[in-house]
């Protein structure tokens, strides 16, 4: 059902799995699936992989660049932009395989990747199918909402002093994704963050590193993936967001998802944000296996 594999994105070597149902007549359709913010493969893609391929889809899950399995400099560095390419090499690389249907490709992205989803899906005509899992759609609005106002002066003159070193050759700053103090520098600064990722690190992913670029940060604060949402239609879109997500707040994908053309659809899941992944898992897998199916399997 699994195996492992390899594909060049412009110089960088990506690498994931490409799960594949074990009994099929011909090529089948086919979801491509990346990661959030900081977070690998391991951390539950392969769940969602493994539930998509029981209802006769292919997944092509990969590591972003400078994470995990994959290659890339500088290591542990976010840039939204190399990840929404990316996205499109590994559809190219998808369209080449004998057991995809390069005419039935559907993204699925979550968090960070959940804004990706929707960006990749507005400019890629290749995309017959959207899943954007508690997305992120603005930056700046998420970054205001979970940085206090106070901070924000400090937090710019980070950003430049960390552009000034890395021009006179200096090595990157770097910053945790999570810490046990809310009020500690973090780029996400929540408790359930912290709990998530560390748990989830110590249980299913051990490659995964508490430290981001503090340009990963600024590069989040420029990212305006919902801007793209009225450019999706006709491809179909689902969008999943959690009652009580204060990460990427619910209002915010609530208001982009009504900015969005038909055929679209809302699904709330009762929880938090990172419920999705745990205690929400069967009704978000469901929901976007069963968008997946109407869509691509017809």
């Amino acid at each position: 059902m699994r195996s492992d594999i390899e594909f060049d994105a412009e110089g960088v070597t990506l690498r994931g799995w490409l799960y594949a149902p074990d009994e099929r007549n011909g090529p089948v359709p086919a979801i491509v699936m990346a990661h959030g913010y900081s977070a690998v493969k391991e951390m539950y893609l392969d769940r969602f992989a493994e539930h998509f391929v029981s209802r006769g889809l292919a997944a092509v899950v990969f590591d972003n660049r400078n994470f995990g399995a994959s290659g890339g400099e500088p290591r542990q560095e976010i840039d939204p932009w190399a990840q929404v390419r990316d996205y499109r090499h590994a559809i190219t690389w998808a369209e080449r395989r004998h057991e995809i249907d390069a005419q039935r490709i559907g993204v699925w992205g979550s968090d960070y990747s959940g804004g990706h989803a929707l960006v990749v899906g507005a400019v890629d005509r290749r995309v017959t199918c959207v899943v954007s899992q508690v997305p992120l759609v603005s930056g700046r609005d998420n970054f205001r909402a979970l940085v206090s106002s106070a901070f924000l002066a400090d937090v710019r003159t980070q950003f430049d002093d960390d552009r000034r070193a890395r021009f006179a050759g200096k090595d990157p700053t770097m910053v945790p994704v999570v810490d046990a103090d809310p009020s500690a520098p973090a780029a996400l600064p929540t408790p359930d963050s912290y709990e998530w990722f560390m748990t989830t690190h110590e249980e299913r992913a051990p490659s995964w590193r508490n430290q981001v670029t503090m340009r990963s940060v600024e590069m989040l604060t420029e990212y305006e993936p919902g801007g793209y949402v009225p450019r999706i239609s006709p491809t179909p879109l689902l969008m999943i967001v959690a009652r009580g997500d204060h990460l990427t707040p619910a209002e915010f994908a609530i208001a982009a998802f009504a900015r969005a053309n038909e055929p679209k659809r809302l699904e709330i899941l009762p929880g938090s944000h990172y419920d999705a992944y745990t205690d929400d898992f069967d009704l978000a897998a469901d929901a976007a296996a069963d968008w997946f199916v109407q869509h691509l399997r017809t």
